[in-house]
């Protein structure tokens, strides 16, 4: 059903993107030449929305949404999903970053994955098969420590829990509350995968090879971390009030 990107929609936040968009797209049409990609931009002061609009132009499988400032990674993907399942054209939707840390080669695999019968799909550095090439100590510390915290609270079967590849089915996106979730960075893939447990989907775990960026810097913080250490206990909270 979803091979070669067909009914499926990419979304991609950008913010101060440019050198890495157009690598991007050709890397993602190249594996998934039938997919559209959502590029999501935060008004970005080097031109990538304007960069964007212009390979959209030309380019029918491109759209643009573009926002007055920097408002955060979760809120972009939810106003992307939002636009996304308004359209009956899309049966899946993705997450991958624009900064060619994602592989867009992995792209079948999750396709492969949703027609064999995942709600769901994460790409994993953390199963065989997975892991991270470019980062040092510190930033292996954080993700893993992380995701192992998080699991920990959470009592979850998943081994990467703050992996920022993912695919869903649009009965997935339906079944979750979107329009209840706050969180923001490491926070936000842990909330939407800890949902879809909630709701007995069957999430699967791929393995991927994270590669760190090489153009522009990282838009992680030790703020984004500290936040997610905090949602982790609200969303277990939550849960065992049924609120999810």
């Amino acid at each position: 059903m979803f091979e070669d990107g067909a009914r499926a929609l990419i979304v991609t936040p950008t913010y101060n993107e440019r050198e890495n968009l157009e690598p991007f797209l050709e890397g993602v049409f190249r594996w998934a030449p039938s997919a559209n990609v959502l590029v999501v931009d935060d008004n970005s002061p080097d031109g990538t929305g304007d960069l964007a609009d212009a390979i959209a132009a030309r380019d029918p499988r491109v759209r643009v949404m573009h926002r007055p400032g920097k408002m955060g990674l979760g809120s972009a993907y939810l106003a992307a999903f939002a636009q996304g399942l308004a359209n009956p054209a899309y049966d899946a939707f993705l997450e991958m970053d624009t900064d060619l840390s994602h592989d867009p080669q992995y792209l079948p695999q999750f396709f492969a994955a949703l027609d064999r019968g995942a709600d769901a799909v994460i790409g994993s550095r953390n199963i065989p098969g997975g892991g991270v090439e470019g980062w040092g100590l510190g930033r292996h510390f954080i993700s893993k420590g992380g995701s192992l915290y998080s699991r920990t609270i959470l009592g979850l079967p998943v081994k990467d829990l703050t992996s920022g590849y993912k695919a869903f089915k649009r009965g997935s996106l339906q079944a979750i509350d979107l329009a209840g979730i706050r969180s923001e960075g490491y926070s936000f893939q842990i909330e939407m995968t800890y949902r879809l447990l909630r709701k007995r989907l069957r999430v699967e775990e791929i393995p991927i090879v994270f590669v760190d960026r090489r153009q522009g810097a990282s838009k992680m913080s030790r703020k984004i971390f500290v936040e997610a250490i905090g949602v982790v206990w609200k969303l277990r909270a939550d849960g065992l009030r049924g609120k999810l």
